[in-house]
């Protein structure tokens, strides 16, 4: 199932988008879940990372869709994000925002159809998996793309991402079930570690973006074994 959001006021426009979803989803057998905003604001507000895509029209009431993408990607740095306008003035500055495509109205069912595989054999090949976490009160989205590895303090999940660190309640084996197969391994039971950002294992040590972490003696040789399988599976 993929989880899209279509950002569109126009609910004729949107209607057409959805029509052109069921068409593809008859033909190729793909399943999709759409929820419409017919506001920027609402989506904003109410934006939750388990979206794969959205679908974002240029031309919104109060604000435009380029301003709404910034703020996106402040909540959420992975989602493929697709500009649907009649402004391809706006379209070419989608690089501003990691925009990955932009479909240009009026859309027709062809051009829709190429663009949207292209796009779901991206996400399909990202095998990304994005974390909701409670930090200082605040929900914090962490894409697994992101998270160098994840340490547990005291009953306290520390998130290591490429942005820093942030500090939450939770367990490390809840955590573990949703990133084990977004190729994470634990190398003691106190680090949970992102085998992408491996650079180098030297006996019991595991390099990681810099960082030295310990391997435990129970842990080297499964951890070693996925990270050759991870390895295998990439090159």
């Amino acid at each position: 199932m993929i989880n899209i959001a279509i950002v569109e006021d126009e609910k004729s426009s949107a209607d057409l988008l959805k029509s052109y979803f069921d068409k593809y989803s008859e033909k190729k057998g793909t399943k999709f879940r759409i929820v419409h905003f017919d506001n920027p604001v609402n989506f904003l507000t109410n934006y939750t990372s388990n979206y794969d895509m959205v679908l974002m029209d240029i031309e919104l009431p109060d604000i435009n869709g380029l301003d709404v993408s910034r703020k996106l990607r402040h909540l959420d740095k992975t989602v493929t994000l697709i500009f649907v306008t009649n402004m391809s003035q706006f379209a070419v500055m989608g690089y501003e925002v990691d925009a990955f495509d932009y479909i240009v109205k009026p859309v027709m069912y062809y051009d829709f159809a190429l663009k949207l595989e292209r796009a779901l054999e991206h996400i399909n090949s990202r095998n990304i998996t994005k974390l909701q976490v409670v930090v200082d009160d605040a929900i914090k989205c962490i894409s697994s793309s992101e998270l160098k590895y994840v340490e547990v303090i005291n009953h306290r999940l520390i998130y290591h991402t490429t942005d820093g660190e942030f500090v939450a309640t939770g367990s490390l084996k809840g955590v573990e079930q949703r990133l084990i197969p977004a190729g994470f391994a634990k190398c003691n039971n106190c680090y949970l570690v992102n085998l992408r950002y491996v650079t180098g294992i030297k006996d019991f040590t595991v390099t990681v973006d810099g960082e030295e972490l310990q391997i435990s003696h129970p842990k080297r040789r499964e951890f070693k074994r996925a990270l050759n399988d991870y390895l295998g599976e990439k090159f």
